[in-house]
């Protein structure tokens, strides 16, 4: 039987979100109701908001989740009610050619539930990333639970399921950075501030935060940055040079998702060196870069999409390290908000005055 629940609606371009009736119904097989317990509010919601994505309106928004397992449908075997779980928008169909190759990080056949959730007049609602989590309870695929350590903090948890595991998995599964590493980090947002972290976990030796913001600044140093630049005042790749005794940094990991700070990122590298692109451009930017340029310095251009992780492998072994206190999660949550102060969290986000705002149900 379907169940009525509250959530966070975006009802067109730029019109601000309200809290409505949403139906949940019953999951079928391979698919899972999970009771909300916490939901981080991350830039790609806002980006759904303002019609960035697509223009499937009406989005039910929220991804960054954390909750139990209420109920599942038939033939489901990943997880089962009472399951504290961290959703994922990866949901692996262990298929496809890059599963059968032995690397599901790389999916190409990612799935959500298939059923879709309503408003009581019968329209659809689009999901934001297959999960809608500024509700109550949502449905999704249960590929897309990945069940944790219980203990830990739902707020915490969830940031997992977006930004943070973005940044980390963009310094450590993407951009590889190893022991004695020099790390550039060129935005010092949630993401970029989760690279910062990820890259000293992997024990990078000097670590670069560069960002226009003073107080950005200062969080990304209480994250682990060893060195900033204000980007306002100094030239990037040359202070980054100098940083490097006039090399460049091992890797460079791009936040922001602009042509500039890429080409900052391609030149303050080392010579074979690496760039990760993490940052999520907008479908008019274009890259200009002399392509001799690109041959001579040699090294990796990469692109990190969720920070190429495999929930099941990586959550768990995100959160343990958390619990051991050697990854220190909860700097990331700035505030805990309640689901009709989205709208808020969205104006404090866009004024930068935010790491991250979370819903607590």
């Amino acid at each position: 039987m379907s169940q009525e629940v509250r959530g966070v609606i975006a009802p067109g371009k730029d019109e601000p979100v309200r809290v409505e009736t949403v139906v949940v119904p019953d999951p079928g097989p391979g698919e899972a109701v999970v009771k909300v317990q916490a939901c981080g509010v991350c830039h790609t919601d806002l980006h759904y908001k303002q019609g960035g994505i697509n223009d499937d309106f009406p989005f039910l928004l929220g991804h960054e989740a954390a909750g139990v397992v209420e109920s599942v449908g038939p033939g489901t075997t990943e997880v089962e009610p009472g399951d504290f779980v961290i959703l994922n928008w990866r949901a692996v169909c262990g298929q496809c050619r890059a599963c059968s190759r032995g690397r599901p990080w790389y999916c190409f056949d990612t799935h959500n539930a298939r059923q879709p959730m309503t408003l009581t007049d019968g329209r659809e609602l689009s999901p934001a990333l297959g999960i809608g989590a500024f509700a109550e309870k949502t449905l999704v695929a249960a590929g897309q639970c990945t069940k944790v350590d219980p203990e830990v903090d739902p707020a915490v948890a969830g940031l997992l399921g977006c930004g943070v595991m973005a940044g980390i998995g963009a310094a450590v599964n993407t951009g590889q950075v190893g022991r004695g590493d020099s790390v550039a980090v060129i935005g010092c947002g949630g993401v970029g501030d989760a690279a910062i972290v990820g890259a000293r976990l992997a024990g990078a030796a000097r670590v670069i935060a560069v960002d226009i913001d003073e107080r950005k600044l200062r969080q990304a140093e209480s994250m682990g940055a060893t060195h900033t630049v204000d980007s306002r005042k100094a030239d990037v790749v040359e202070t980054i040079r100098e940083l490097t005794g006039g090399f460049g940094a091992d890797v460079v990991i791009e936040a922001v998702g602009r042509p500039e700070t890429y080409e900052q990122a391609f030149y303050a590298r080392d010579l074979a060196g690496t760039v990760v692109l993490v940052g999520v451009p907008t479908p008019e930017m274009r890259l200009d870069l002399p392509l001799l340029d690109v041959f001579g310095r040699g090294g990796s251009l990469k692109s990190s999409w969720y920070g190429d992780c495999l929930p099941s492998r990586d959550f768990p072994m995100l959160i343990d390290l958390h619990k051991q206190g050697r990854l220190p999660l909860d700097k990331f949550v700035t505030e805990r908000i309640a689901l009709d102060e989205v709208e808020q969290a969205f104006d404090r986000m866009h004024a930068g005055d935010v790491l991250r705002s979370v819903v607590v149900f």
